[in-house]
């Protein structure tokens, strides 16, 4: 009886791209698995080869390169956690893959599995979109560096092309003195699917003018993407409460305009508000203690 599907692992990203561009049959990547396994089991006949990456030095490599942070594309949650280099430098993705699953999960599931999946649950998604982090696409004619938020264009759908392979995911480290933060919402305390998210970063001048701010929520609209309007009003402006909420409205105004209204909207809108305040508010150094949760479910 013929097996359903091969098995093969890569010694290289060549041999990868090689192996996942071959004629006659249908091979997907397989690092982590903990997407790919789940899908397969859904869809058998998406692939009838994988092609193992899991063991490719390079893609495990976080390393700093002038004034960006590389990360292979199967460094795992936990690889992530664990590096030094993005504690300093982007503690919002570290707050984001800390968040993902149970540690098994983060052990086994990666960056770039996380990205190319697109999830519209993914938490490092918000993260990455927020440092405005470019993947590197390799196919065999090309290589290419697409900005996360224009590579993912939905829920599990990307701009990747048959047979290209995400090799890393960069970010340039963000300008001394910004401070960033992820929150989730999930169904329940431990190893929840977000329902919402939220990933920030921000900075101030030396008068404490608000200079740059980044919002990005995730599970809010199709595509997920920086919350520009809302950005737009916060920059040149002190922080103060009255001016969160203006910007916290901008971003449900643009959550309605993006994704339409719904029957989870009602549920939706008061808690990214409040999500929207915390993070604003977690940034800038301001008081949140009075902020309650509208609508977490119990």
């Amino acid at each position: 009886m013929k097996e359903r599907f091969d098995y093969l692992r890569a010694s290289s990203i060549h041999d990868a791209v090689k192996l996942l561009n071959e004629p006659g049959v249908k091979s997907r990547p397989l690092s982590g698995g903990t997407d790919l396994v789940l899908l397969m089991r859904e869809s058998p006949l998406i692939c009838n080869r994988v092609i193992d990456i899991s063991l490719i030095p390079e893609l495990h490599r976080i390393y700093q390169q002038d004034n960006q942070i590389v990360i292979g594309a199967s460094a795992t949650f936990s690889e992530v956690i664990e590096a030094q280099l993005i504690q300093q430098t982007a503690p919002v993705l570290v707050q984001a893959c800390a968040q993902v699953g149970a540690v098994q999960i983060r052990n086994m599931g990666t960056l770039g599995g996380n990205v190319a999946n697109a999830a519209a649950c993914a938490d490092s998604l918000p993260a990455l979109v927020c440092l405005n982090a470019k993947a590197t696409v390799v196919t065999p004619v090309s290589t290419q560096k697409i900005a996360v938020s224009d590579l993912v264009l939905g829920p599990n759908r990307t701009l990747i092309p048959q047979g290209g392979l995400i090799t890393d995911l960069r970010y340039t480290i963000p300008p001394a003195g910004s401070q960033s933060v992820f929150i989730k919402l999930g169904r329940r305390n431990a190893m929840a699917i977000s329902r919402l998210t939220v990933a920030a970063l921000g900075r101030q001048d030396d008068s404490g003018t608000i200079r740059e701010v980044r919002l990005v929520p995730g599970s809010a609209t199709p595509q997920i993407r920086r919350f520009s309007t809302a950005e737009e009003c916060l920059i040149g402006r002190l922080p103060e409460e009255a001016l969160f909420r203006q910007a916290a409205e901008l971003v449900i105004e643009e959550m309605a305009q993006l994704a339409g209204r719904r029957w989870s909207s009602e549920f939706k809108e008061p808690v990214l508000t409040t999500m929207i305040l915390r993070a604003l508010n977690k940034i800038f150094d301001k008081d949140d203690k009075d902020i309650e949760m509208a609508g977490k479910p119990k």
